[in-house]
């Protein structure tokens, strides 16, 4: 018999996260925490966070069923599925191209990652936070399209890429309940091939994962071009699936 493939929820820091503080511990078979999200619940199995995460902000102790995720475990999986550059150079997105590699799901949930923040308040559920997704990179100039091109990704290994939380977000996944994770339906990702071929013309790949490092080859137009291209695909889709 074929085992079940695992739920996932990618957990990262907006205020939205503290909803996953009471749900039962069945809910997911795996729960990947983003940065300081490890705080929201003690029972998370994998801590994924960028190479400048402060030492101070890691736990003090790791259990022996969980496991902290660095760039020397995520660079070479995301590689394999396209690199920074095309895939989106944050955490969340890195976490989701680890997550679809490292843990083989039928659905991905994220909570807490909806990259929109107010302009009074909390930005965090820890109070104030850096706004990583706003920072000037050439990588994240559409979230949009980053979300597209992960959720056809995850398609292509019959995986269902959704959000946990309602309201604005700058992921274009579609929003399902904690209780009813695999309503969502699964996207088409048969109209891949003109975005991939594009990406392999423009040969934006850093093999390092320090994209940052030599940014000044890589031109914006073309960028928001393959962008456009990734919405596109993944709109219709949605809408090939639902005709």
């Amino acid at each position: 018999m074929e085992q079940k493939k695992p739920h996932v929820l990618i957990l990262g820091s907006a205020p939205t996260a503290l909803m996953a503080r009471g749900w039962p511990s069945h809910s997911f078979a795996h729960i990947v925490a983003i940065n300081n999200a490890w705080r929201i619940r003690a029972d998370w199995d994998f801590l994924i966070h960028p190479e400048d995460f402060p030492t101070d902000n890691l736990p003090d102790h790791v259990g022996p069923n969980q496991r902290v995720v660095t760039a020397e475990d995520y660079v070479p999986l995301q590689n394999e599925l396209g690199g920074f550059v095309y895939a989106g150079g944050t955490m969340a997105f890195t976490a989701g191209y680890w997550a679809l590699a490292a843990l083989k799901p039928s659905v991905m949930a994220f909570l807490g990652c909806d990259m929109v923040y107010p302009r009074s308040g909390n930005t965090h559920f820890y109070g104030n936070g850096a706004a990583d997704p706003l920072r000037p990179d050439i990588t994240l100039r559409s979230l949009e399209a980053k979300s597209a091109r992960l959720a056809l990704f995850g398609a292509t290994q019959n995986c269902s890429v959704v959000r946990l939380s309602d309201g604005e977000s700058r992921l274009v996944f579609p929003t399902v309940s904690q209780n009813n994770l695999d309503s969502a339906p699964l996207p088409s990702f048969k109209g891949m091939t003109q975005a991939l071929k594009q990406e392999a013309e423009m040969g934006y790949f850093v093999p390092s994962g320090r994209y940052w490092e030599c940014q000044s080859r890589f031109d914006p137009v073309k960028i928001d071009e393959l962008d456009n291209l990734w919405l596109k695909t993944y709109r219709n889709s949605i809408v090939a699936h639902v005709v």
